[in-house]
């Protein structure tokens, strides 16, 4: 094959919600060669996110998947989502940085698709952070991530170069409902709620995050809530 015909690959960080998922559908819209990364980080939810994860790939036809086990967050706890200790607010949206945040989760994860993105030849990392619809974490900021995205390039071989799509980060979360209809992305198969893993709480940050792009968008959200 010649090398101008050949795909672009994309490494994409897929948790099995609607954002990661959408922006995955996206890449691979734009003619891009999927390599799909998951996170086992002993999240409240994790048995969930992953079966979600593993039937989005299947619908997307993606074979080349990373499924990467961190036991370092369970240790590291100070957050609700890996600490059983610290409940998962559900009065609304919090005012700052919510107890929801997991520290530098995405610069962790960023740094360790970097490698895979290396290793695969790939030129772009996707990421699914949302500025301005997102519930307040300092690392879903468009600034933090073009930095990563420099810190990344400093920090690989010289014939490296990777690209950080953020194809969501200046969506609402209605915006984001609308175009993943648009490209028929299973909406059914994405999973959101921070609390639970067989029926949504309906009451945490993100499943109010979600239900609301829903009502906005003028459509039902078509998973299971409490």
């Amino acid at each position: 094959m010649k090398e101008e015909n050949k795909k672009k690959k994309a490494v994409c960080i897929m948790s099995g919600g609607m954002d990661s998922t959408l922006g995955a559908y996206m890449m691979q819209k734009d003619g891009c060669e999927i390599i799909a990364v998951h996170f086992n980080y002993d999240q409240r939810t994790q048995t969930k996110e992953l079966e979600c994860f593993l039937k989005i790939c299947n619908a997307l036809s993606v074979t080349n998947r990373y499924v990467l086990d961190l036991d370092f967050f369970k240790h590291l706890g100070a957050s609700a989502l890996t600490d059983r200790n610290i409940e998962v607010p559900v009065g609304g949206i919090e005012e700052g940085v919510p107890v929801t945040y997991v520290p530098f989760r995405n610069g962790i994860f960023l740094s360790m698709a970097a490698a895979i993105a290396e290793k695969e030849g790939a030129e772009f990392i996707a990421i699914g952070v949302v500025e301005e619809d997102s519930s307040g974490y300092p690392d879903c900021r468009e600034s933090y991530i073009k930095s990563m995205q420099q810190s990344i390039n400093l920090g690989t071989k010289d014939e490296t170069n990777i690209e950080i799509k953020m194809p969501l980060v200046h969506l609402k979360k209605s915006q984001i409902v609308q175009k993943a209809l648009e490209l028929h992305v299973p909406l059914e198969l994405t999973w959101s709620c921070y609390k639970n893993e067989e029926v949504a709480c309906g009451v945490c940050d993100s499943c109010r995050l979600r239900l609301g792009g829903f009502k906005l968008a003028g459509v039902i959200d078509p998973i299971p809530y409490e």
